[in-house]
């Protein structure tokens, strides 16, 4: 069985309201309508890309707001008066907020689909930011930047927005507020943020999120949104073909048949739940052009390691191929996955219990080795 084109979700989401990312979405789905076999490009990349688009997680706020702001709006909370991106549970601290209908929609939505990338459009500033909004000690957070084991790909991801979008490239700030050097910024060194849906879906959904700042304004007047999207258009479309960086393959057993829930990751890129395979025995990594070492387990057999060379293959719609298959293997593993807690914290817990104490300091050197 052959894997299926990568799927690759755009939202409006976030729990605030947004019209300025709902405006844009609705354009690109006709755009992207109306475009199919008649743009060769948008014909090749519907042809090779699921595309998934929620214009708006948060109805309710939408429909709440009646005054005009640029600023600030009541909109960004549902109708429970909870804001659904701080609603999602938390690698690093236990988020004490009620899960919201719709942020468990969203939930599912995730675990059920295999997505890779995704862009969660906000307003307000005029950024592409990237994973992680939270952090702590293992991720860095001490120096006020807290790194994924994916950062650099992450960097390419925003930059492609920005350098591909009318002017976000340029770092200029809304009324003389923060600036932002090539129009990106790490989260947390913007502002710490706990239940997010980027940090979540990144961990949890093994998908690559980045979030969308796109306008100063909040609610801009009917006129403008128009220029909106033509400003956002061309970035739009290069961030979707971002889907096809890296590898994908299947995982089969000795019969042929898909393997589910096998880990794969790219070596020296664990990340803290380890990625695996769907029902359909995929796996999707997005990486730059390079060469990695990808490591496929099955639980209870020796790892396959293989060697792979990846070029950009954004312009041909699609990523390397490397598939892997078990001779010895065949049975269907366990359904396993990662509970929701806050996993970098107890990362943390375990490098502290390991360091040697200040009076042996200078005679003994610990290594901690983590498997995930």
């Amino acid at each position: 069985m052959p894997p299926t084109p990568p799927s690759r979700t755009c939202t409006a989401s976030g729990g605030r309201w947004k019209t300025v990312g709902r405006e844009i979405l609705l354009h690109l789905i006709d755009f992207l309508v109306t475009s199919y076999r008649r743009d060769p490009v948008i014909t090749r990349l519907l042809n090779n890309t699921r595309i998934h688009i929620m214009p708006t997680m948060n109805p309710d706020g939408f429909e709440a707001t009646k005054v005009r702001d640029c600023y600030y709006t009541p909109g960004r909370y549902n109708k429970n008066g909870e804001d659904l991106n701080r609603n999602f549970p938390d690698a690093f601290e236990n988020n004490n907020a009620t899960i919201q209908p719709e942020t468990q929609a969203v939930m599912d939505w995730i675990k059920n689909e295999t997505f890779v990338l995704s862009a969660n459009l906000h307003g307000g500033a005029l950024v592409a930011s990237y994973t992680f909004d939270n952090g702590n000690s293992v991720t860095g957070s001490m120096k006020g930047y807290s790194r994924s084991p994916d950062d650099d790909v992450f960097i390419h991801l925003a930059k492609t927005y920005s350098f591909n979008h009318a002017s976000m490239y340029k770092g200029t700030g809304c009324d003389n507020r923060k600036t932002f050097p090539e129009g990106i910024t790490n989260g947390y060194s913007w502002y710490q943020l706990e239940g997010g849906m980027q940090d979540y879906n990144y961990i949890w959904g093994q998908c690559f999120e980045i979030t969308l700042e796109l306008s100063c304004c909040k609610y801009p007047p009917a006129d403008q949104l128009e220029k909106f999207w033509r400003d956002n258009k061309a970035a739009l479309i290069e961030y979707i073909k971002q889907v096809h960086l890296g590898v994908k393959g299947q995982i089969t057993d000795k019969n042929g048949t898909p393997i589910p829930n096998a880990i794969v990751e790219a070596k020296g890129r664990a990340h803290v739940c380890p990625y695996r395979t769907n029902q359909q025995g995929e796996y999707f990594l997005l990486l730059l052009p390079g060469t990695y070492v990808i490591n496929a387990t099955v639980p209870g057999f020796k790892s396959m390691l293989k060697t792979v060379e990846i070029h950009d293959n954004t312009g041909n719609f699609s990523a390397l191929k490397q598939d892997f298959s078990f001779s010895e293997v065949s049975i269907r593993p366990e359904v396993a996955s990662c509970p929701k807690i806050p996993l970098y914290r107890e990362l943390k817990r375990a490098s502290a219990a390991v360091k040697p104490t200040l009076h042996i300091l200078g005679l003994m050197t610990v290594m901690l080795v983590i498997f995930n």
